[in-house]
């Protein structure tokens, strides 16, 4: 149970609340405004509350939006693109393809991590956790925030696309230069927003499984992003520094 201005909400109210007043603590939380108080996201609101209530939904409430807490606007550097969130119990934590400390990697981060040591050499590991990249500026965002279990795209189609669009948009409009992964036909949908002329766009197969030999292991996009960002005077990602630890510890030793 929650106080918000002075009344008592539920678990179920309290993370619908913050959907809709953001609190993100940085400066998504002037840029989203118009969209967290839309008619749709009212809607969407009045959907997810139902959902969470009846139903067992991924990620938890309170980390439905943890992408934009960990890499503000301008700080972000490169957005990863992907579908919706991991639909197994314990997966999903609000950043695309990441999960918690301690919880099996999912079949299509396995292969991310193939694709990244294909490219730089960095061995793969057991630890699932990107809050490490999110932290040096990597947008980890789904194109769709939640997800029921065991049923994937199911919470399709409901406003999230629109939601994720404007967030695209806010990015592509931005002078400073930008890397776009789009993995999958669900992310490249969309590129049609973003303005090659300025901001560098890869696009790939999705990782998962069934595509993933298409042409994601040989793409490079780890490479590409790091050579655009150094051309453009910027610093690049240290892709080897995956978890919130490494990056922390990284951080400390200076």
């Amino acid at each position: 149970m929650s106080i918000v201005c002075g009344r008592a909400l539920t678990n179920v109210a309290y993370g619908v609340y913050n959907i809709a007043m953001t609190h993100l603590g940085n400066d998504w939380d002037q840029r989203l405004a118009a969209e967290t108080s839309s008619e749709y996201m009212a809607k969407l609101r009045d959907f997810l509350r139902e959902e969470y209530r009846n139903g067992r939904v991924y990620p938890p409430m309170k980390e439905i939006l943890a992408a934009f807490e960990y890499s503000s606007y301008d700080d972000t550097e490169v957005v990863i693109l992907g579908q919706d969130p991991y639909h197994g119990a314990g997966q999903a934590n609000g950043l695309c393809f990441s999960v918690g400390e301690g919880v099996a990697c999912p079949p299509s981060l396995v292969n991310i991590y193939k694709a990244l040591q294909y490219d730089l050499g960095i061995e793969p590991t057991s630890c699932g956790d990107l809050r490490g990249w999110a932290k040096q500026g990597v947008l980890l965002l789904n194109s769709v925030l939640t997800v029921r279990e065991g049923r994937p795209q199911s919470h399709a189609g409901k406003g999230w696309e629109r939601f994720t669009d404007a967030v695209v948009a806010m990015l592509a409009a931005r002078q400073k230069p930008l890397v776009f992964m789009l993995w999958g036909g669900y992310a490249k949908r969309k590129g049609a927003m973003i303005d090659k002329s300025r901001h560098l766009v890869l696009e790939s197969v999705h990782p998962s499984p069934l595509s993933f030999y298409q042409g994601f292991l040989e793409c490079r996009h780890f490479s590409k992003a790091n050579a655009f960002l150094i051309a453009h005077g910027m610093r690049p990602i240290d892709w080897s520094k995956r978890s919130l630890a490494e990056y922390e510890a990284a951080k400390r030793q200076g």
